[in-house]
C-alpha cells in the first residue's frame, strides 16, 4: 500500500509569471487614443487648472457688469467651473489611477508569494508521503515476517 498524490500547476500561473500585473501604461491605443492621451496630459495638470482660472477671470468684469444673475451664475458655472475643475479632476483621477497600478502590482505579488508558499506545502506533503510510504512498506515487511496477511 502507496500514498501518491502528484499535483499539477493551473496553465494560467505560467503565462501570469510571464505578463506581470496589467497596468494602466501598458494599454494599447491607436493614434486617436494617443492624441488624446497627450491632451488629458497637458490638461490634467495644476498649471492648466491655473491658466484655465486666469483666462476665465477675464470674463468676469463682462459677466459683473451685466448685474444679470443669470450671466453671473453661467459665468461661475459654465466659466469658472468647468475650466478650472475640469484640469483638478483629471489631476485626482491620474493619481487614483497611479494608486490603482501600484495596489494591482501588490495583489500580483502578493498571489505570487501566496503561490511560493502554497508550492513549499505541496514538496512538504510530498516529503511526507515518501516517509508514509516507508513507513507503511516497514510495517507490510513486519507483517509478513509476523505471519500476518496484509489488510
Amino acid at each position: 500500500m502507496t500514498v501518491h498524490f502528484e499535483g499539477k500547476h493551473h496553465p494560467h500561473i505560467e503565462s501570469r509569471k510571464k505578463s506581470g500585473p496589467p497596468k494602466t501604461g501598458d494599454e494599447r491605443v491607436g493614434f486617436n487614443g494617443r492624441v488624446g492621451l497627450l491632451i488629458t496630459t497637458i490638461v490634467g495638470t495644476m498649471w492648466a487648472a491655473y491658466i484655465f482660472a486666469i483666462l476665465s477671470f477675464i470674463s468676469l468684469p463682462s459677466a459683473l457688469q451685466s448685474k444679470n444673475a443669470i450671466i453671473i451664475v453661467g459665468w461661475i458655472a459654465q466659466t469658472f467651473l468647468q475650466l478650472v475643475l475640469l484640469p483638478i479632476i483629471i489631476v485626482g483621477q491620474n493619481i487614483q489611477a497611479r494608486t490603482a497600478d501600484k495596489r494591482a502590482e501588490m495583489t500580483y505579488k502578493d498571489a505570487d508569494a501566496t503561490f511560493h508558499e502554497a508550492s513549499q506545502i505541496q514538496e512538504h506533503l510530498k516529503a511526507q508521503d515518501e516517509a508514509l510510504n516507508q513507513l507503511l512498506d516497514k510495517l507490510l515487511k513486519i507483517e509478513e515476517a509476523a505471519g500476518k496477511s496484509p489488510s
